[in-house]
């Protein structure tokens, strides 16, 4: 009898200990790009705390900005990883979000740049933006950060996809798979770099990615002047076989939320990253300038409530 108390009475502590358990969800986006695996490794650092904490954390690949943060408006993810110019569009109510601002969104921190990448075949004959016209392209896919770009790119340039021979509608890690099997001679994406999956194509496959500067698109610096969240940036030599330096503009990635996530939940996530903040970085290349600083910097839209009473974003 004492015994069958016994097991009953853990029964019900562990029953509870189950119960208490919180867990949070992480949009990111393809599995070929750097937003899967940067939700991953948050999500690895808040699970590292298992012991002392009740969150557990979930990363989930996704469609991309556009689809995190209708996620996170519709409470189907706690948190997202999206464009920094996607979230000013959404909390705002333009472009992609047109009449319907998105006003309970927040940010946690920004992360890495992500620069905006062309990847060319070098048989296309490729050099620049004017030369692709008859060319086939994939332009990104719905809901993501790299086609609301590529839509801006196109529509402040003299380009037009009607010039392209076919258009394509295509996830990263799909437009790869194109261009191994030659249907593709190139791809728009808005990546961190060193990209695993544009890496891996160079070592298969003769590429090129092409430099996106005001000598080939002349509205650059009125799209930086009117869009602050844009920067120019690079793409450092050796990141690819045989590509050197590109230079090209692009935004953040930036972490989301929603007004309504709780302060506890919010709080075990940034202190998960920032107390372990060179264990972070040393989870992929792409974290390598990540400072304590910088990742409050970059922010399209008003911080989470949590966030704002941390000291530790001003060291």
């Amino acid at each position: 009898m004492k015994n069958n108390i016994i097991i009953i009475f853990s029964v019900i502590i562990l029953n509870v200990n189950i119960f208490s358990i919180e867990l949070i969800t992480i949009g990111t986006g393809g599995l070929t790009g750097t937003y899967y695996p940067t939700g991953a490794n948050i999500c690895y650092l808040i699970n590292k705390n298992r012991n002392t904490s009740d969150i557990r954390c979930n990363a989930i690949s996704t469609g991309g900005s556009v689809y995190n943060i209708q996620a996170i408006m519709s409470d189907k993810f706690e948190f997202g990883i999206a464009q920094n110019d996607v979230v000013y569009q959404a909390y705002n109510g333009i472009g992609k979000f047109n009449g319907k601002p998105q006003k309970d969104l927040r940010t946690i921190f920004t992360i890495y740049s992500e620069p905006l990448t062309l990847v060319v075949t070098k048989e296309s004959g490729i050099k620049s933006l004017n030369d692709l016209k008859g060319k086939r392209i994939s332009i990104g896919n719905q809901g993501s950060g790299t086609r609301v770009v590529v839509d801006l790119l196109f529509d402040n340039s003299s380009l037009d996809k009607s010039m392209l021979s076919s258009v394509s509608e295509l996830k990263s890690g799909q437009a790869i798979e194109a261009i191994k099997n030659n249907t593709l001679d190139g791809y728009f994406a808005v990546i961190g770099h060193p990209n695993s999956g544009v890496k891996l194509l160079a070592m298969e496959k003769e590429i090129d990615i092409i430099s996106i500067t005001v000598s080939n698109f002349p509205k650059l610096e009125q799209l930086l002047e009117r869009f602050p969240y844009f920067t120019q940036t690079i793409i450092e030599e050796g990141y690819y076989l045989g590509i050197g330096e590109k230079e090209t503009f692009g935004v953040k990635a930036e972490l989301i939320t929603s007004k309504y996530t709780s302060n506890k939940k919010v709080t075990t996530l940034v202190h998960s990253i920032m107390n372990k903040l060179e264990s972070f970085k040393s989870l992929h290349p792409a974290y390598s300038n990540i400072t304590k600083k910088n990742m409050f910097e970059g922010m399209s839209i008003p911080m989470h409530e949590a966030i704002k009473s941390f000291s530790i974003k001003k060291n």
